[in-house]
């Protein structure tokens, strides 16, 4: 009798189980369906026009194999945006996670100016990237204000978007800008999680501020990190509008990021395959950040 009763339970337990994951896969549909049209078929039909070459559409390509990839081991041009994205995303990377932290740890502490400063610092994030462009190429060109009050302090002006050497540094500036308020939103919320009973423990034991911050705060920060970290990254290697709209890639290429490069190659050359051959690279790269920053941030 107990074993009738046991197998009938079990059989109850494996129907109900059966219902709850039908009705799981029920409500997942509409999404996955979703991914499916608008993430996963592009991915996959980005990867098979970069074995291709001619028009966009299926009856004008032509299937070339690896040519694609060839071509850009082989083009020079291709090595120096590659080098021009990995600077502009480690240079735009640490300090868009470094100075949004050290700036939540204060705000942390200031309750009666947190939430209006919250909002002035988080401004730049929401603001259209293509008005920002213009105006930051307002503000560094030749006879821009920047070079105004240089001139004020008796200093030479200096070209700043026709400048090999000084053009990445102002979009870089820009990006950081850009990506500040909202790393600083995401840690103070990640700070005022952390249990308050964590750092009256670590004062007990001795620890002065800096003990705290290492021991306490960063730890407690660890999965927002990776979620800062990963975003930011993600962030960087799209930003496509302030290259576009203040130097063009330029001067002399050393502004040409990888997700520039694509788009001059797409509809500026109308080379498809090409262009899809350096998304797949750059894609390959995106994936491979997160991936890193997971094992490497991320809780196993």
């Amino acid at each position: 009798m107990n074993k009738n009763a046991s197998r009938q339970f079990g059989d109850r337990t494996a129907a109900l189980l059966d219902r709850e994951a039908i009705a799981a896969w029920i409500f997942l549909a509409p999404a996955l369906v979703l991914l499916g049209v608008f993430v996963f078929w592009p991915i996959a039909y980005l990867g098979a026009l970069g074995f291709t070459s001619g028009s966009f559409t299926v009856e004008g390509a032509r299937w070339v194999g690896l040519r694609n990839y060839a071509r850009l081991i082989l083009d020079p041009d291709f090595w120096q945006v590659l080098g021009n994205t990995a600077y502009f995303t480690i240079a735009t990377l640490v300090p868009s996670l470094v100075v949004p932290l050290m700036l939540a740890v204060l705000l942390d502490r200031a309750i009666a100016l947190r939430d209006w400063l919250r909002t002035a610092y988080f401004l730049p994030s929401i603001a259209s990237l293509v008005a920002v462009g213009l105006g930051w190429r307002w503000l560094f060109q030749n006879r821009g204000p920047v070079n105004e009050v240089l001139l004020a302090m008796d200093i030479e002006p200096i070209p700043w978007l026709n400048s090999t050497a000084w053009a990445m540094p102002v979009l870089i500036l820009l990006a950081i800008w850009k990506q500040l308020g909202f790393n600083l939103v995401v840690f103070l919320a990640g700070l005022q999680s952390i249990p308050q009973s964590r750092y009256e423990a670590a004062t007990l034991d001795g620890a002065g501020e800096v003990g705290r911050f290492w021991h306490v705060t960063l730890p407690g920060l660890r999965p927002t990190l990776v979620f800062a970290t990963i975003t930011t990254a993600i962030f960087t290697l799209r930003n496509f509008e302030p290259v576009y709209i203040m130097t063009g890639g330029g001067p002399l290429n050393s502004t040409n990021i990888l997700v520039y490069f694509v788009y001059e190659e797409a509809f500026a050359r109308f080379d498809f395959g090409y262009a899809a051959a350096a998304a797949t690279v750059l894609l390959a790269i995106a994936f491979v950040l997160v991936y890193w920053q997971l094992r490497a941030w991320g809780e196993e």
